[in-house]
């Protein structure tokens, strides 16, 4: 398996597919309750603005890039399951689903 900047890239035969977290408001907001945690402390803990999650929890704007990734590994660490998108041929599917396998919490830096 490949990886670029949205993630790793699997080739089955010759088509290559992407797959990507889908982190909308409602995905942000089940993740940070997970974990049990304020708007105020997540934000501190993921090095951002409280206003930024804020923002994401409405659906103002979205995670990208490394926010994105980051928020990929804090909810595969805390056994949260996430919703993906598998992009083949420019053909966009979001039937997959990110890994929910058993939780051992949330990691050690995201406790309140």
């Amino acid at each position: 398996m490949a990886w670029d900047e949205t993630g790793p890239k699997r080739r089955r035969g010759r088509a290559a597919y992407r797959v990507a977290p889908v982190w909308d408001a409602e995905r942000v907001r089940a993740l940070r309750q997970h974990l049990g945690l304020t708007q105020d402390a997540f934000s501190t803990r993921l090095g951002i603005r409280q206003q930024t999650v804020s923002e994401w929890e409405v659906g103002k704007h979205a995670p990208r890039g490394a926010s994105r990734t980051l928020l990929t590994s804090i909810a595969e660490r805390a056994g949260f399951a996430y919703q993906v998108v598998a992009s083949l041929d420019g053909v966009d599917g979001r039937d997959a689903v990110g890994p929910a396998g058993p939780s051992d919490g949330a990691p050690d830096d995201l406790h309140p």
